[in-house]
């Protein structure tokens, strides 16, 4: 017996289901669905499927096919028809699809290795970057960044979302949480600054996991030294268009950092000619990477994803377990493992030896 399906566009469907999204969602994930699903949709229109009632299991077969045919890697197919795979179930949820056709669409499945993005910052990288801001840039706004960035693991959302009210360096600063209501006074006697508190605030700086993703992060003493300098002597004193005050301030745009003035600042900073010499052989009078706008296109230029990549996986080869460290960086322990956890074998053995003498002990 047929099912009693209710006729709809594949573009009005796509309409409704980012909206229903739109109340869990972070709005960079928004953005990836809407490319992912508009792809989905306008391979519908050319092909002449203007009602979803008429998508069957060879339509969904014959996209897939498509996408193949472009040489996606794996790791993008699995998100393409992975997300696609969520709006066929929800077109089956408003009738407009038979119940049974989901399960008509294969997602890949990925290896650890597909899941994971291999050009994450190593340690001796970032070690060699902050050396020499040390030494030449010491507490400019790219060493802060850089710092911050690499010390914390945050995501580059959690960066740009930081207002000078966010950053506690000193006993005085914490005045600022006192009498707060999701603060506990008696506590707040125990802690110590230096630290930073990220915060959910949309629409202009929300968090990824939104309320979820708020925390406070403890930071090293040499870390509060750089962005003590930083804020007293290098930052650009103003606010922005919301009147609040941002950490990593300009005196373009809305005044504070956009999220791809921050991409293109971890850019420049990463590039090894920065620094030292040129490991590609290209000479710096004609390196198209030197170009403002085309710094991603040093081989060795990493963006904020890998460097959050890279000092989780630093944190993990000094021994942090994955269940602590997710507190930390505002990820599921399963997700560090199977997304950004890339060890240095030799290392993880050498954070493991202290395990050695309770084994011993036991025996």
């Amino acid at each position: 017996m047929s099912e009693d399906l209710q006729p709809l566009a594949p573009r009005e469907a796509m309409e409704m289901w980012l909206d229903r999204q739109r109340s869990e969602k972070a709005e960079e994930t928004l953005q990836s669905y809407y490319y992912r699903i508009r792809k989905f949709v306008e391979w519908c229109e050319s092909d002449g499927i203007e009602n979803l009632n008429e998508l069957t299991g060879r339509d969904l077969y014959r996209f897939d096919s498509d996408q193949r045919a472009v040489d996606l890697n794996q790791s993008t197919l699995n998100n393409q028809l992975g997300t696609l795979k969520l709006f066929i179930k929800f077109c089956a949820d408003v009738e407009a699809v038979p119940s049974d056709l989901p399960a008509k669409l294969e997602v890949p499945k990925l290896t650890k290795g597909e899941r994971t993005n291999d050009e994450k910052l190593s340690a001796e990288r970032a070690e060699a970057i902050l050396e020499n801001l040390g030494r030449y840039s010491f507490a400019s706004r790219d060493h802060a960044l850089f710092a911050l960035g690499w010390h914390t693991g945050a995501r580059l959302g959690g960066l740009r979302s930081l207002d000078l009210e966010d950053i506690y360096l000193t006993e005085d600063d914490l005045d600022r949480l006192r009498h707060q209501d999701d603060i506990d006074d008696e506590i707040l006697e125990k802690v110590e600054p230096p630290f930073l508190y990220f915060r959910h605030r949309p629409p202009e700086t929300p968090l990824k996991n939104q309320t979820d993703g708020e925390r406070p992060v403890s930071l090293s003493d040499e870390i509060g030294e750089v962005l003590s300098e930083y804020i007293e002597v290098n930052r650009v004193q103003l606010t922005d268009d919301e009147g609040r005050r941002p950490l990593f301030s300009t005196e373009k745009g809305k005044g504070r950092m956009s999220k791809g003035s921050i991409r293109s600042r971890f850019n420049i900073i990463t590039q090894p000619c920065r620094y030292g010499g040129c490991p590609h052989g290209r000479e710096e009078a004609s390196c198209e990477a030197l170009e403002h706008g085309y710094e991603s296109r040093c081989p060795s230029s990493r963006s904020p994803h890998p460097i959050r990549t890279g000092s989780i996986t630093h944190h993990r080869d000094r021994g942090w377990p994955a269940e602590v460290l997710a507190e930390r960086v505002n990820a599921t322990p399963e997700v560090i493992r199977a997304h950004y956890d890339h060890p240095e074998q030799l290392k993880r053995m050498e954070s493991r030896r202290s395990f050695l003498q309770n084994l011993e002990e036991d025996e």
